[in-house]
C-alpha cells in the first residue's frame, strides 16, 4: 500500500517589468490603423481587471522571452537549503511557448543551466500548468523522485501587438468595411497578462512554517461533445470545426490573422461554467466532501463576468460555496494562464494567510475544447 505524501514547500513568482493600468495597455499593444479600440473599455468593465504584466517595453520591444520569465520565478525557489542543482524533475505549462520546438520545459532547463534532469511540458492554455503540477505529483507519489518543480508560465504580450493586425486591417479596409479587428480577436487583447509562478514540490513537508499537502488532483476533457472554443493558428469554418492553418494558404493566413489568440464568446458564455458545476458534483461525491468543508475557495476566472455564473452553476447543483472563501487576485495580475492557479497560492502562501489544517480548493477551467482541474490541498 502506498502511504507515500506530497507537499508543496515553496512557491514563487515573476511578474515582468511595471504594472501596466488600462489607460496604458495601447501604449505597450499599439492602436490598429492608428484609431484607439472600440471594444476595449467595454471588455475592461466586465472582466474587472486593473493592472496586469507584460515583458514588453513602451515601444513594443521584448524584455523577456518566455522561457526566461520561468526561468525567473523557478530562480525565487532557491534558498541555501535548495539550489537548481537539487532539481530533480521540472514541469512546465504554458499556453503561448517561444517556439513551436524545442518544448518550452527544455528551454527553461536551458535559461537555467541545472544538471541534467528529466523535463516535460504539458501543452494546453490555462490548464497546463495544473497538468504539469499533476506529473510533478504522480512522480513523486511513485516514488520516482523525491522533489520537482513545477511552474505555470504565459507570455501572451507578443501576440497582442497591433502589427499582429494590421494585415488584416488593410485587407478589410480595400473591401471598403470598417478596418476593426474582429471582436472575437479583440476580446482577449484586453484579457491577458505576462508572467510565471513556480512551486516547490517535496515528499516531506517543511521543518519550520507550513506545507501544503496535495490531497487529490482531477482533471476532465469535454472534448469528446464540445467544439473548439479558444486557439490560434486555424480558423473555424462554417460548421465550427477548426481549419488548420497548415490548410490554409499564406496569403489567407495574413488577411485573417490566423495566429492570432482567438475565442469564441457565445460558447464560451454558454458553456464554461456549466461543465466546471458538473464536473464539480463529480469530484465532491468521489472524494465526499462539500464546499462547506473548504476554508479557501481559489477559481482561475478569465473575468469577473463569470463570478456570478460559477456561483449559479455550483448552486444548481447544490453546492453553494460561500463568499468569504473565495479569493482571487485577477484585478492586479491579471489572467496569467498557466500561471494563474499558482499566483494566487503564491499569494496567500507567502503572506501568511494559510493556517495549519485549512483546506483550499482550486479549479482551473480551461475554454480552448474545455477541460477542468479540481486540486485539493491541506495546510500541514
Amino acid at each position: 500500500m502506498n502511504t507515500r505524501e506530497v507537499y508543496i514547500t515553496k512557491i514563487s513568482k515573476f511578474l515582468p517589468n511595471n504594472p501596466v493600468s488600462n489607460d496604458d495597455m495601447e501604449d505597450y499593444l499599439g492602436l490598429v490603423k492608428g484609431s484607439k479600440s472600440r471594444s476595449k473599455n467595454l471588455i475592461l468593465r466586465n472582466n474587472g481587471i486593473k493592472t496586469r504584466y507584460y515583458a514588453l517595453d513602451k515601444n513594443g520591444n521584448s524584455t523577456h522571452t518566455n522561457a526566461e520569465i520561468a526561468a525567473e520565478a523557478v530562480k525565487g525557489l532557491f534558498t541555501n537549503g535548495f539550489q537548481k542543482e537539487d532539481i530533480q524533475l521540472l514541469t512546465c505549462g504554458t499556453g503561448s511557448p517561444d517556439q513551436m520546438v524545442p518544448s518550452h520545459a527544455s528551454m527553461i532547463q536551458g535559461a537555467l543551466k541545472c544538471n541534467p534532469i528529466e523535463v516535460l511540458t504539458a501543452g494546453g492554455t490555462c490548464n497546463s500548468g495544473m497538468l504539469a503540477l499533476k506529473y510533478s505529483y504522480m512522480s513523486i507519489l511513485t516514488g520516482m523522485v523525491s522533489n520537482s518543480v513545477c511552474v505555470g508560465s504565459e507570455k501572451t504580450s507578443a501576440w497582442l501587438r497591433s502589427e499582429n493586425f494590421e494585415e488584416e486591417a488593410e485587407h478589410l479596409e480595400k473591401l471598403g468595411a470598417n478596418p476593426y479587428i474582429a471582436f472575437e480577436r479583440e476580446f482577449l487583447r484586453w484579457m491577458l497578462s505576462d508572467g510565471a509562478s513556480a512551486v516547490l514540490l517535496n515528499d516531506t513537508p517543511n521543518k519550520d512554517g507550513i506545507s501544503l499537502r496535495i490531497d487529490w488532483i482531477e482533471n476532465k476533457s469535454y472534448a469528446n461533445e464540445l467544439k473548439t472554443c479558444m486557439y490560434a493558428g486555424g480558423i473555424k469554418n462554417q460548421s465550427g470545426e477548426l481549419i488548420p492553418w497548415r490548410e490554409i494558404p499564406q496569403k489567407e493566413q495574413q488577411e485573417k490573422s490566423v495566429f492570432a489568440l482567438q475565442q469564441d464568446t457565445k460558447e464560451l458564455e454558454h458553456t464554461i461554467t456549466k461543465y466546471g458545476g458538473i464536473f464539480l458534483s463529480e469530484v465532491c461525491k468521489k472524494y465526499n466532501f462539500k464546499p462547506s468543508d473548504i476554508d479557501f475557495f481559489l477559481p482561475h476566472m478569465s473575468s469577473e463576468f463569470f463570478r456570478k455564473k460559477i456561483i449559479e452553476d455550483s448552486n444548481k447543483q447544490g453546492l453553494p460555496i460561500a463568499d468569504e472563501k473565495w479569493f482571487t487576485n485577477l484585478h492586479k495580475v491579471g489572467n496569467v494562464g498557466a500561471a494563474s492557479a499558482f499566483l494566487m497560492l503564491e499569494e496567500l502562501f507567502n503572506e501568511g494567510r494559510f493556517k495549519k489544517g485549512q483546506k483550499i480548493l482550486i479549479m482551473v477551467p480551461e475554454s480552448a475544447r474545455f477541460s477542468y482541474t479540481y486540486t485539493f490541498l491541506t495546510v500541514v
